[in-house]
């Protein structure tokens, strides 16, 4: 029989020292890049009311969310995504704010996903909303924010893809097919089922131009160059604006300096209940996953009351640190770098001193192994530590560098004043 108490569920795991360290620091580069924008956290509950997250609400199936009752019988979910509670938060507590407003998170969600989707059922999402502001502007910066997110995390090689919902409504609006029909087709483009498409529009009375245009929005992709060839491809007003404002946009990036990360996808129609203008994603080598997307969904915050334009990302941070380990991107991160060793009576003056050498910087971990040096050496080499400071009582150190084997004995009074000149490093 399986004893549950060692494992964990499926779809969840443990992050050991290391690898939490690395996460850690890299949602710190990231949070920093948010704040220098002008980007304030927000946290919201881990679980909120079902109706938060309903698919009218959202761009998450109820099947992939993890919903419970509480004891009045309401239905409960754990957040499956960021942004309806931050929604909610915009056209309730903050109805009265100053536009635009500029939020950022760091947070965990919940999704149900299949265990063959190599995906975790919880996940960290690091991401921003800006809310009250309908303009390319708004626009180019959340994208800009989202590339130099991705490079202070340390990803050299990756791509931003542009797309915009308006241009496929827009075709859709030439083509006069149902709501059903148009959810089919939409997910055959946005899986790039190139015979699925041909196959389903051949079904249809419509013009020939507008089936070729069907036919080769899976292929609409590449760079800025392919905003100007898909201009004569349709006449379609709505189109054409959205052509428009994705050339706009793209102008602003170049300004930001950030074009050499930016490419168009036509093809992209994630579901357009949710989005309503621009919308973009962002790859790179070593996962087979997005790594983040994002996105104007002017109509959601007013499911919740209060009209309020918005545009927003999200990045998932486990893919960001698949693709970083995965090219081998060495991620600094903070360790021990000192032992300290004391004898009875140099315990007070060694903690002492431990923790002015603390406000300095080191890293310092106090040794629960008392009266064997060689033992807490051997100790310190297995936890891959450099150096110890043996206070053999109240007034003598000993200096032992573990990586050279060279011991320097001195006096604690100048051991304190080279941690006063910063000098002890």
């Amino acid at each position: 029989m399986k004893d549950y108490r060692l494992h964990t569920p499926e779809g969840v795991r443990d992050l050991l020292p290391r690898e939490c360290a690395k996460k850690i620091e890299i949602e710190r580069r990231i949070e920093s890049v948010f704040n220098r924008y002008g980007y304030y956290n927000v946290q919201t509950p881990t679980f909120e009311y079902y109706d938060v997250f309903s698919e009218d609400n959202g761009k998450i199936q109820q099947k992939h969310m993890y919903k419970f009752f509480d004891r009045e019988g309401a239905i409960l979910a754990l957040r499956p995504d960021m942004t309806p509670p931050i929604a909610r938060m915009a056209a309730t507590t903050l109805k009265d704010e100053s536009k635009p407003i500029r939020l950022c998170y760091i947070d965990k969600a919940f999704r149900y996903n299949e265990s063959y989707q190599g995906k975790t059922r919880e996940f960290s999402q690091a991401g921003v909303e800006l809310l009250g502001m309908n303009s390319d502007e708004a626009d180019a910066e959340v994208i800009a924010l989202a590339v130099n997110s991705l490079s202070a995390a340390g990803l050299n090689e990756f791509q931003i893809d542009l797309g915009q919902i308006d241009f496929f409504k827009g075709v859709l609006e030439e083509a006069g097919l149902s709501a059903e029909e148009e959810e089919e087709i939409r997910q055959l483009i946005e899986n790039k089922d190139f015979i699925g498409v041909e196959e389903f529009i051949e079904q249809f009375p419509i013009a020939s131009d507008l089936k070729q245009l069907f036919l080769d929005l899976p292929k609409l992709c590449g760079s800025i160059d392919v905003i100007e060839k898909t201009k004569n491809l349709t006449n379609n007003s709505r189109s054409k604006e959205a052509l428009e404002k994705l050339k706009r946009v793209y102008e602003i990036l170049c300004d930001y300096g950030v074009e050499k990360y930016i490419s168009f996808d036509l093809g992209m129609v994630s579901r357009s209940n949710y989005y309503t203008g621009i919308i973009f994603r962002g790859y790179t080598y070593g996962t087979g996953f997005t790594i983040l997307e994002g996105g104007r969904y002017d109509g959601l915050v007013g499911e919740f009351g209060r009209d309020c334009p918005a545009v927003g990302f999200g990045i998932t941070v486990e893919q960001l640190m698949n693709a970083i380990n995965r090219q081998k991107i060495e991620i600094p991160v903070w360790k021990v770098d000192t032992l300290l060793v004391y004898e009875p009576k140099g315990r007070k003056q060694a903690l002492m001193t431990g923790d002015l050498l603390r406000s300095q910087g080191m890293y310092i971990e106090n040794s629960l192994i008392h009266g064997d040096i060689e033992q807490n050496k051997k100790y310190a080499r297995s936890k891959n530590i450099g150096g110890i400071l043996y206070f053999e009582d109240d007034q003598n150190v000993q200096l032992i560098n573990l990586m050279t084997n060279q011991t320097i004995r001195t006096t604690v009074e100048e051991l304190i004043q080279k941690a006063d000149k910063g000098e002890t490093e």
